[in-house]
């Protein structure tokens, strides 16, 4: 295989080629560390490079795996991978090689997957950008003046930049699907429990955040799914059992769906037109596969779930920097972490257990009205984002007035914290493009548990309108 055709496969291709000999694990990987090495310095994507090591596990690499030779990225954030550093984004986590690897990364491992290093993250994980002041930001790569979206976005930029076919990801209030929209990539969040996290964690942000990957194709998000899916009986709850194989049910042709479709954000005001017309595009392709499609907005009060949703953040905020600040000896400061950080810490610390306890009951009541809204609509499409891709540096990381540092992240993420509070499974997918050139996600909303039904319409759109093909001219 010409190295020049590398971009053009997804993991499942790549891992095919070694499978039928074609091409060597050694030969895949040395392939993505140049291109990393190349286009890294323009993206920030990757912020520890463990090349050497990728190197040595893919000389020994069994070649009959699932993803048998597939290089990959792992998120600078629970992805626990040995000889490799887990900062979360901080400056006040030191840069400590982890000396076991995460349930997570151990399954990636074993389908045949070689890690390559951690990517790029927003402190903590917290905002819808990459930007922090410990690695400074990742750049888009279909525009590099452009955010990635975050919390993934280092994952997300580093696919999109072909220097990898997948990369793992997390989704605690749209990290997945936020920086899939961003750079054109598909991005799952899957329901609360269907991933393990352990053995490191077990209840991420009081079950908000979720792990999974960023890919170019359906069928890798779905044969992953396969892998990373398994029960771990030390978890504290699961997800519905699946139907199968995630992978063999793209094969199936979904059955036909009653689709709501919003055109606007919970409170009516508008989206950015590009993002209504990419919606309205969306629909209108829906019902040509002969899908049910009709106007209808689940009657989620977002004057009550936002507040619940940000005093459990503030609360697991409060947690995180106080577990690391009695690791370090380092009392939490301006110095070592960010202003909005810093306030999210200080507002976790006031939260009561009742508060907390309140918090949790309220997302648990949106959680029964989306699963009524559910019983007459199948699947639920609405924006991923309010509008294109942020420039960098629209967001200050050291505003300290919380409610000034969120208003305009509320609104630029209007659906997504929504599944993270209620624990459904939600897509990104990406269909359409700005007249700038920048990507236009859309998102399809399940029941809990429905991930097949949404692999399946997703699979089918896919079909029906590829995207595979599109690459930024930054690959080339």
């Amino acid at each position: 295989m010409a190295f020049a055709e590398y971009g053009d496969y997804d993991a499942l291709g790549l891992a095919g080629l070694v499978r039928k000999k074609d091409i060597t694990p050694r030969e895949l990987v040395d392939e993505a560390i140049a291109r990393a090495e190349r286009l890294n310095p323009k993206l920030n994507a990757i912020i520890f490079k463990a090349f050497d090591q990728a190197r040595d596990a893919a000389m020994t690499k069994p070649t009959d795996g699932l993803f048998a030779g597939v290089p990959t990225l792992l998120k600078d954030m629970r992805a626990g991978a040995v000889g490799m550093p887990t900062r979360t984004g901080s400056r006040l986590c030191p840069p400590m090689l982890a000396d076991h690897d995460s349930t997570l990364v151990a399954r990636f491992k074993a389908a045949g997957m070689i890690p390559l290093g951690k990517t790029n993250v927003p402190e903590f994980g917290i905002l819808p950008t990459t930007e922090s002041k410990l690695y400074g930001p990742a750049h888009n790569p279909w525009n590099l003046a452009h955010s990635t979206g975050g919390s993934s976005g280092g994952s997300a930029a580093s696919v999109a930049a072909r220097i990898v076919p997948i990369a793992h990801a997390t989704d605690g209030g749209g990290s997945i699907r936020i920086p899939a929209s961003c750079c054109g990539l598909v991005g799952l969040k899957v329901s609360r429990g269907r991933v393990t996290q352990g053995p490191d964690a077990s209840d991420s942000t009081s079950g908000l955040s979720v792990d999974h990957v960023v890919s170019r194709s359906v069928r890798d998000t779905a044969a992953t799914l396969d892998i990373d899916s398994a029960p771990d009986y030390g978890d504290p709850y699961f997800a519905p059992a699946a139907e199968g194989s995630y992978l063999e049910a793209l094969s199936r042709k979904s059955r036909r769906l009653r689709i709501a479709v919003s055109f606007a954000r919970l409170n009516g005001t508008p989206h950015d037109p590009e993002v209504t017309d990419a919606v309205r595009k969306t629909a209108k392709l829906c019902e040509d596969l002969g899908h049910i499609v009709e106007e209808a907005t689940p009657p989620v009060d977002s004057a009550q779930t936002t507040p619940a949703f940000m005093t459990l953040w503030a609360a697991n905020a409060a947690l995180g920097v106080g577990m690391l600040s009695r690791m370090t000896g380092i009392a939490p400061s301006f110095d070592v972490v960010e202003g909005l950080t810093l306030s999210l810490y200080e507002t976790g610390l006031k939260v009561s257990a009742v508060e907390l306890m309140s918090a949790q009951q309220t997302l648990f009541r949106a959680a029964r009205i989306m699963a009524k809204f559910h019983e007459t609509h199948d699947a639920w499409l609405c924006a991923t984002l309010d509008r294109p891709p942020l420039k960098l540096g629209m967001i200050d990381v050291d505003e300290r007035d919380l409610r000034k540092a969120f208003t305009p992240i509320i609104d630029y993420v209007p659906f997504t914290a929504i599944q993270n509070a209620t624990g459904q499974p939600a897509i990104n997918l990406p269909l359409h493009w700005s007249k700038a050139g920048l990507p236009l996600g859309v998102q399809f909303v399940a029941r809990n548990g429905g991930e097949t039904m949404l692999l399946q319409l997703a699979a089918e759109l896919e079909q029906a309108q590829p995207w595979i093909s599109n690459k930024p001219a930054l690959e080339g």
